[in-house]
């Protein structure tokens, strides 16, 4: 069965990106190192440490059976040209289908309902992760008890404001186990699974 996982670089003070949504001060690490990840489409490649490596090789190796992610995101990226780096069908959580899409040359999909998409993802998914990309769908799917791991690659950078990643939760406390640490160059990737 698929585990749902929702990853994403934060700041010390709890936000993955600026008031404006970017991520340049968080994203650093993907190109501060001499260890190259290939993605599985081959358009980009990281150079990161070698721990770091270790943490995201098995993502951009066929780990990864679905991909999750809010409109905005989507918009943001252009939609990754049809193909996200990890190479796994995009589930694109919207009230509204942007002009263009779906397309026929991708696997790229739209739901109104972020269950009903977190339930496609798990089907196509089968036994490999269900990665999420969002803050407010990881806040939806822990609110709904449905979230199995969360991962922070907590960036030592204090952004003073921006987009929280875990702002807005209605069903709190959220318990977690101790984490798994690896510690990078210029991050600290932290795996917490979620107790229920």
């Amino acid at each position: 069965m698929a585990k749902v996982v929702a990853e994403m670089s934060m700041s010390l003070d709890g936000y993955i990106g600026n008031p404006h949504g970017e991520v340049d001060e968080l994203f650093g690490w993907y190109g501060n190192g001499t260890v190259e990840v290939p993605t599985v489409d081959g358009r980009l490649t990281f150079k990161v440490s070698e721990a770091s490596a270790e943490h995201l090789r098995p993502a951009f190796s066929g780990a990864v059976g679905a991909l999750l992610t809010g409109r905005r995101n989507f918009d943001q990226t252009q939609g990754w040209g049809g193909t996200h780096p990890v190479g796994a069908p995009i589930f694109v959580v919207s009230h509204s289908v942007p002009e263009g899409w779906p397309r026929a040359d991708s696997t790229t999909t739209f739901y109104d309902d972020a269950l009903r998409a977190l339930e496609a993802a798990k089907r196509v998914a089968g036994d490999r992760i269900v990665a999420v990309s969002t803050p407010t769908l990881t806040q939806q799917y822990l609110d709904a008890g449905v979230l199995d791991e969360i991962v922070v690659s907590l960036v030592p950078v204090l952004l003073g404001a921006g987009i929280p990643f875990f702002g807005g939760l209605a069903k709190t406390p959220v318990r977690l186990a101790d984490p798994l640490v690896v510690q990078g160059t210029g991050v600290t990737h932290l795996t917490y699974r979620v107790r229920r």
